[in-house]
This record gives structure tokens, C-alpha cells and sequence, in this order.
């Protein structure tokens, strides 16, 4: 049931991220990337098993940014991809001062939430750290990236639509390399075991590499929504 379950999470968040788009403009996409950024710094603490790999749960949600960015810089420019970025990180860290802000409160008797909570948000810090280290480092790459390859191929073929596909593939896997190595090393390195902690590594970019893929349907269907409302 995992594999299914990644399969119809994967498209129902990218069809929300268009439908977001569709609706809302880039100001739903801002809003949208820092709720599913927020979610994806929880949720990465969950280890599952899925097409005889062991991954974080994460995986689908931060693929989802990178198609985000990547409407943002085909049909609202690099600024705006750029914005985007800044608002995931500052959601990922207002996530963590507000939740670490409840612990400073003394829980009454009848509590039972708080142990569990503090279970779940006591590796925050880190896995914080992690994340923004990574989410910065790859993004920004992934943006470069993305308007550096649609440069050259608009100069090679003086059409400006063309080769979407190859600019967003590109820019995408060869941001997540990097993003997928700084977020787990740093994140669960002496948390997991070497062996699993390359597993983890292995099948998150293998993951990358189908959600990226599978994404730039999506991304097409950006475009021709941008174009139908000019």
C-alpha cells in the first residue's frame, strides 16, 4: 500500500499545485509552498518502505517545491521563484521558534500531549538546520539553473517555449543531488546506521528522479493556464 498511497500523493499535491496556481495566482503558490515546506520538515521525520527502499516520508512534499519554483520562473520570472524560496525558509523557521515556544510552559497534570510532542520536535533544531541548508543551497540552484539552460536553449533555437521539459528536468535533478546529500548527512548522520543512512540517500534521489519526471506534465499545464488567462 506505500507505493500506491507515493503514487496518488505525489499527483494529488501536483494537481493542487496547479489548481492553487490556477485560482490564486502566485501569491496561493507563495502560501502554499511555505504550508507544504512546514509539513515536509514533520513529516521527513517518518521512515517508511516503499518499492524495496527505506525513505523518508518527505520525499514527495519538498519534490513538490521544486515544481513551485519552477512555475514561478516560467511564468512569473526569476524574482519571483526567488521570493518563494525566502518564504519557505522563513515558514520553516517560524515552524520551529513557535514549536520549541511550547515547551517553555509548565503542562498541567491532565496533559498528555506534550511528551508526545516533544518526542516529534525535539531533533527540530537539527533537522531545521538541515533542511534550510539544503532547501537554500538547492533551490537557489535550481532557479540558476533553470533560467541558465532556458537561456542557452532560447539563444540555440531562438524560441522562447521551447524545450520546457529540458530546463526543467535539468535544473531540478541536479538541484536535488545536492539537495538530497547536504539534508541527510547533516540531518541523520548517528541517527541511522552508514548502511541505512546511504539508503536513505540512494532512494531519496531515486524518488527525485520519478517525482521530477512525473511533474513536468504539471509544469506544462502551468504554462497553458498562464497563457489561457493573458
Amino acid at each position: 500500500m506505500n507505493e500506491l498511497i507515493l503514487i496518488i500523493s505525489l499527483v494529488v499535491i501536483n494537481l493542487t499545485t496547479v489548481l492553487v496556481y490556477k485560482f490564486f495566482g502566485k501569491g496561493g503558490i507563495y502560501a502554499f509552498n511555505a504550508i507544504i515546506t512546514i509539513l515536509a520538515n514533520v513529516e521527513v521525520l517518518i521512515l517508511v518502505k516503499a518499492f524495496g527502499m527505506e525513505q523518508t516520508l518527505g520525499n514527495v512534499l519538498f519534490a513538490s517545491t521544486y515544481l513551485m519554483t519552477d512555475i514561478l520562473s516560467e511564468n512569473e520570472g526569476k524574482k519571483a521563484a526567488h521570493k518563494a524560496v525566502h518564504l519557505g525558509m522563513f515558514a520553516a523557521v517560524a515552524m520551529v521558534v513557535i514549536s520549541q515556544s511550547w515547551f517553555l510552559y509548565t503542562p498541567a497534570e491532565s496533559d498528555w500531549v506534550t511528551p508526545a510532542l516533544k518526542t516529534v520536535f525535539s531533533v527540530t533544531p537539527r533537522l531545521l538546520f538541515a533542511s534550510l541548508l539544503g532547501y537554500i543551497v538547492s533551490q537557489k540552484l535550481d532557479v540558476f539553473l533553470y533560467h541558465r539552460i532556458w537561456a542557452l536553449t532560447e539563444k540555440k533555437t531562438g524560441d522562447k517555449k521551447k524545450f520546457l521539459w529540458l530546463r526543467n528536468n535539468g535544473a531540478t535533478l541536479t538541484a536535488q543531488i545536492v539537495n538530497t546529500v547536504l539534508f541527510n548527512t547533516v540531518a541523520f548522520y548517528g541517527i541511522y546506521p552508514t548502511k541505512t543512512l546511504l539508503s536513505i540517500i540512494v532512494s531519496g534521489y531515486l524518488i527525485y528522479v520519478v517525482t521530477s519526471i512525473l511533474d513536468t506534465p504539471f509544469l506544462y499545464l502551468a504554462r497553458k493556464i498562464k497563457s489561457f488567462d493573458k
